[in-house]
């Protein structure tokens, strides 16, 4: 006995069957019988092709939506938090910058994204860069201002960068960046042991002062939105492989690092610049 279900199917019936019904005795009820089967498949056939196909969040795949939406969220807790230490206890950003680290790298390592981490990594990274923009801006008037102009415009530059295609994130550009980003870790720690050890001057070391830290600064603005791109990237990919839609966490998280990594860059350039 063969299956009904393809046996009345318009698609999958046998030809050969319809005819010998059509000409058997008394087939005019049975062909009208079966007549009014295939017509109500071919209407539930009609109906699944014209339906739209499943979205990738009908899926719980990751959609772009959900990056922007988790992205801002972050971001306005950042905010936030950020102005609310500037005005009570700009003091407290060296708990924030402690936390922060710990937070950031307990997230880095996880396989799986824990919302309640990252959204407290977030909080400690608002609270750290408020109190260390309440110190710039006491120092130079302003700055604050046109380091966060100067973000979104970096941010900007890099996300119309990528969208055109004129800059692809090939093994080679990422080989490249991560050579680059090692060196200038590198750079960056023997710069903190000089000024431990009183060895030269400037406000931020012997080798992020004058004209040398304006170039150094340079550098690492570029090097941020190198890692901007590759973010980018990152999150194109997930969507187009349909990972699933709580990794929108995690593209957030790596977003958030990245912007506070250029902003502080970005003022301590301009810092540079105004001395």
């Amino acid at each position: 006995m063969s299956n009904p279900v393809f046996d009345n199917s318009p698609v999958f019936g046998d030809p050969r069957k319809k005819k010998r019904t059509a000409g058997a005795p008394g087939g005019a009820t049975m062909t009208a019988g079966t007549a009014g089967a295939q017509v109500a498949d071919a209407a539930t056939l009609n109906a699944l092709y014209d339906s739209p196909a499943a979205t990738t969040r009908e899926t719980g795949r990751l959609t772009y939506d959900d990056v922007i939406v988790k992205t801002a969220g972050l971001l306005a807790l950042l905010v936030v938090t950020g102005a609310a230490t500037w005005v009570l206890a700009p003091g407290l950003w060296i708990v924030g910058a402690i936390v922060g680290l710990v937070l950031g790298l307990v997230n880095a390592f996880r396989r799986s994204p824990s919302p309640v981490l990252i959204t407290l990594y977030t909080a400690a990274q608002g609270v750290f860069l408020g109190g260390i923009s309440a110190f710039y801006e006491s120092q130079w008037d302003g700055i604050v201002g046109q380091a966060v102009l100067a973000t979104l415009s970096v941010f900007a530059v890099s996300l119309v960068l990528f969208r055109s295609g004129k800059v692809r994130v090939t093994p080679k550009f990422q080989r490249a960046v991560l050579v680059a980003m090692v060196g200038y870790v590198v750079y960056s720690l023997v710069n903190v042991v000089l000024m431990i050890f009183g060895v030269g001057g400037g406000d931020f070391g012997p080798l992020r002062s004058g004209p040398l830290g304006i170039v150094v600064g340079l550098v690492a603005v570029g090097l941020a939105a190198a890692s901007l791109i590759m973010d980018f990237d990152s999150i194109k990919r997930g969507v187009d492989l349909g990972v699933p839609a709580k990794m929108a966490w995690s593209a957030a998280f790596g977003l958030i690092v990245t912007l506070v990594w250029l902003y502080l860059e970005l003022l301590r350039l301009l810092a540079i610049l105004r001395q």
